[in-house]
């Protein structure tokens, strides 16, 4: 089992913020220590955060009756971790979830500082998923019932960088279900689509397949898939898993993944009116709204017993990049498309090439009442009045600024 830092692994990240502040070989038991950059001090001065300390530790947990808590209990109110959180899935499904068990009940996580609204609407910890003991440390003191793992890099900067994949999406995972296994805890924790490959049949692909993807990102989810499966037969760990498809969300921006373009298409075409697309326009793929996500995952998450299997299938609509643009094109009918020629493809369209163009989710719909409400035309139009709200917004905040600059004159 992996129970070390990733601070050494990220250390060439830019993703990383944070550095370990020694090397330091000793055995003793030294506190996992981070370092801070104090913003508000003018000096060159740090904090240091050490998850062993008891005067540095993560923010406090609420306090509760000392009453034990009852199965019962967690199930009306269960205490939930969310790793990953500050991504396009992690913040949107905390905010599912403290709508539904409180605010104090949801503790986010993440390696990055948290935007002021976010930790201002609930628990927000800083937790490294390749840090066991820190883990074990945020489980422990705020009493968690359930962990939902979305800790990973995405399909094509993993492909950039198959160590940094190989450590956060496999190690950080065997973390999460190690803590799982020991303090009895439900995991959750997402595949995708990635994780079936050139082999798999492409139309209506169904849960249980052939699978031998040939990315980094799909390898290591189906590792994940498997090892989940092999705890809860094993020691009887309530693991579950969705095969995600592509995410559309207006909400938050692209984070790495090869259906990205779904997502960046929207705001060139509001923003410049044409889009360069890095995927031929016959590029089918399965695809979701956000709404559709959250609400599938938190039916799958809650769904008060085991279910037959540990991992399914969800999907919504599948299209290509010119479907795509011609529902575009009935709200914005300037809106232009171009498409790489044969000499510059984009190493996605290999990625994409392996995946399904469409998925067989019945088994979903049938165990855990799994339904969309979001197709095609209403996920664009909606898509397009959201980031026409951003665009407008800027532009008044930008407004703003220039006449506060010009009285300031």
């Amino acid at each position: 089992m992996f129970r070390t830092s990733t601070a050494s692994v990220l250390a060439s990240s830019a993703r990383m913020l944070r550095q370990p502040l020694s090397n330091s070989t000793s055995t003793a038991a030294a506190p996992f220590m981070v370092r801070y950059k104090n913003a508000a001090a003018a000096a060159a001065t740090t904090r240091l955060f050490s998850i062993s300390s008891s005067t540095m530790s993560p923010p406090p947990p609420p306090q509760y009756s000392s009453s034990a808590s009852t199965t019962a209990d967690a199930e009306r109110h269960p205490r939930v971790l969310v790793t990953g959180s500050l991504g396009q899935l992690g913040s949107g499904l905390v905010k599912e979830l403290r709508a539904m068990y409180g605010n104090e009940n949801v503790v986010a996580s993440d390696i990055r500082k948290a935007p002021d609204e976010f930790m201002a609407s609930g628990p927000f910890v800083y937790a490294d998923v390749m840090n066991y003991s820190m883990l074990e440390r945020i489980v422990v003191d705020w009493r968690i019932d359930w962990v939902v793992h979305y800790s990973a890099l995405l399909s094509a900067v993993a492909e950039k960088n198959p160590a940094l994949a190989l450590s956060v999406n496999m190690a950080g995972f065997q973390n999460v279900l190690e803590l799982a296994k020991v303090h009895r805890l439900r995991l959750y924790s997402p595949s995708t689509i990635g994780a079936f490959g050139p082999s798999t049949p492409k139309i209506n692909t169904q849960d249980l397949t052939i699978m031998r993807p040939n990315t980094i990102y799909g390898i290591t989810k189906l590792h994940n898939e498997l090892l989940g499966e092999y705890y809860r037969e094993k020691f009887g760990v309530d693991f579950r898993s969705a095969r995600y498809p592509g995410i559309l969300s207006a909400d938050t921006p692209p984070g790495g993944g090869t259906t990205d373009y779904a997502v960046d298409i929207f705001h060139h075409a509001i923003r410049h009116g044409h889009y360069n697309c890095f995927l031929s326009k016959d590029t089918r793929l399965p695809m979701m709204y956000l709404t559709d996500c959250i609400k599938g995952t938190v039916d799958h998450l809650t769904h008060p017993t085991p279910l037959p299997q540990s991992v399914y299938n969800i999907a919504a609509v599948s299209f290509t990049p010119e479907e795509l643009t011609k529902e575009i094109q009935k709200h914005l009918p300037h809106f232009t498309i171009s498409y790489p020629d044969s000499a510059g493809i984009d190493f996605r369209q290999a990625i994409a090439d392996s995946w399904p163009s469409s998925l067989d989710d019945s088994m979903a719909r049938r165990d855990f009442g799994w339904k969309e409400e979001y197709g095609l035309e209403k996920m664009v139009k909606t898509m397009l009045n959201k980031i026409q709200a951003q665009v407008e917004a800027e532009k008044k905040s930008a407004n703003n600024d220039s006449t506060t600059a010009a009285m300031a004159a």
